[in-house]
């Protein structure tokens, strides 16, 4: 009986060499865990740890990148969408994130375009939850050029739509939904 291959492994060309997008594995967790720290972010292991525990349980499918051995950036791509989006059945991209020591290179865009093509295998449509603070700044401007939109339900806290003028603390909690509508594959 022929194994379904989930994602094959993939070379793309960025600024100053190659990377590789792959699934994220769970040596992976510790090395990003010390990167992100260094960068000042309250990263652990155990997120890793619910990807890879997602992952085994069919939920999600983890991307790595790779560059010079090491791991740079990854992204998640889940089945079933929260927010705005529950029972719409569209993909839903969580937890983006590129070292910002590679940053400006392409390897956000090709951990996107490795993203959506999965994406694109299951529904028309993706969609994305990204906070509002100033530390997702890079992620929001991608996003916006990527041709994500606004769902139109504005913001939401703690996953519940945020009423108008309600006080509120801008942590990560503070997220905006967002679709793109994706190129389907002809037969």
């Amino acid at each position: 009986m022929e194994e379904k291959v989930i994602f094959a492994p993939k070379t793309v060309k960025i600024k100053g060499g190659e990377i590789l997008i792959r699934l994220l594995r769970e040596e992976d967790g510790s090395q990003l865990v010390l990167e992100e720290q260094a960068q000042g972010w309250g990263t652990t292991t155990e997120k890793f740890e619910t990807r890879l525990r997602d992952f085994a349980d069919g939920k999600c499918i983890p991307l790595c990148a790779e560059l010079d051995g090491k791991p740079v950036g990854y992204v998640n791509l889940y089945t079933e969408p929260s927010g705005p989006f529950s029972g719409t059945n569209w993909p839903y991209i969580v937890d983006f994130a590129v070292l910002e020591c590679v940053r400006g290179r392409g390897v956000g865009s090709a951990l996107m375009d490795a993203v959506e093509a999965l994406a694109a295998e299951a529904s028309d449509t993706v969609c994305l939850g990204v906070g509002l603070h100033s530390g997702y700044g890079a992620a929001q401007r991608m996003y916006v050029l990527r041709g994500y939109v606004p769902d139109g339900s504005g913001v939401w806290y703690e996953g519940h739509v945020l009423e108008q003028y309600v006080p509120c603390v801008n942590d990560d909690e503070l997220v905006l939904y967002l679709s793109k509508k994706l190129k389907q594959k002809l037969n």
